[in-house]
């Protein structure tokens, strides 16, 4: 599901690179301007910019019906090695599996008749459609009255998305497999929370309209996350636009985006003022291995 259109190119590269002719393609054109010539081994479908869940749903129950296992993956998720469809075949093998996650949430669990596990989120995760939708009937959206222990001290409070029929499936004796870490280190990498940056260069309209937006606010307020958060997307946007190049051989550009340096300059300036919890390696290491494995 794409708004930003070079982060489509880009998915799409790895994703032919790496799983190929294995898996049916489809991109839900959200911003209305991807040019299907582009992308000849995948369905662009133009969508409305619904919530995420809506868009899975639909994908589920009315573009997917033909198949028995639908995969959701965010479009700043990208599969990087072959081993993923190993992996799937492996673990749907197992007949009472109803999704499997390569990316799962690592902040809550669940707690269920006293057992402990892991959230699948929907970053990265394939479901069994025969049981999500034509056994039990389920949904994507979120909820409220989230009561599930929390690993930051602060609740969960809601389920986000999968999040409510994830926990129904385990409830109902179900198995949503979590592939372990260290497998899914190698299959997968990418960024989080593209879409506030992306929504902020849409409504500024040069680039020293972004840069005032980081430098105006007083400096507590870059111990939150919004700061902090949309400054790594703005700089994930910028590795972004030089992939799109290096992949297209043309330049894609975002009239307010700021240079990499501009941003790079902010960062240092504000880092002093930011949570120790709040690194940026980890964002520069993704852009190094998108790069390297290009």
């Amino acid at each position: 599901m794409n708004i930003l259109p070079p982060m489509a190119t880009v998915w799409y590269h790895f994703a032919e690179k790496n799983l190929g002719n294995h898996v049916d393609k489809v991109m839900f054109d959200c911003s209305g301007t991807l040019n299907p010539k582009d992308f000849p081994n995948m369905h662009i479908q133009k969508f409305l910019n619904f919530y995420a869940a809506k868009k899975s749903d639909e994908f589920l129950y009315h573009i997917a019906t033909n198949r028995k296992i639908g995969w959701i993956c965010d479009d700043d998720m990208f599969p990087m090695s072959p081993q993923m469809i190993n992996i799937l075949q492996k673990e749907f093998a197992e007949q009472r599996t109803a999704s499997v996650s390569f990316r799962p949430r690592n902040w809550w669990h669940y707690e269920i008749n006293g057992q402990s596990y892991e959230v699948s989120s929907s970053y990265c995760t394939a479901i069994n459609r025969r049981i999500f939708c034509d056994t039990e009937h389920l949904s994507l959206k979120p909820a409220d009255d989230n009561n599930h222990p929390s690993h930051i001290g602060k609740p969960p409070m809601r389920y986000d998305t999968f999040d409510k029929a994830n926990e129904i499936l385990i409830q109902k004796g179900y198995r949503c497999a979590i592939v372990p870490e260290s497998e899914r280190d190698i299959c997968l990498t990418g960024f989080s929370g593209m879409s506030g940056a992306v929504i902020l260069l849409h409504e500024f309209k040069k680039p020293e309209d972004t840069i005032l937006y980081y430098m105006t606010p007083p400096k507590e307020q870059w111990r939150g996350n919004v700061l902090f958060g949309t400054l790594s997307s703005m700089l994930a946007i910028c590795t972004i636009c030089e992939l799109y190049e290096m992949i297209t051989g043309k330049k894609y550009v975002l009239p307010s985006l700021p240079t990499r340096e501009q941003l790079l300059c902010i960062r240092e300036t504000h880092l002093p003022y930011v949570r120790d919890d709040q690194d940026p390696a980890w964002f520069d290491a993704v852009g190094e291995r998108l790069k390297r494995e290009l």
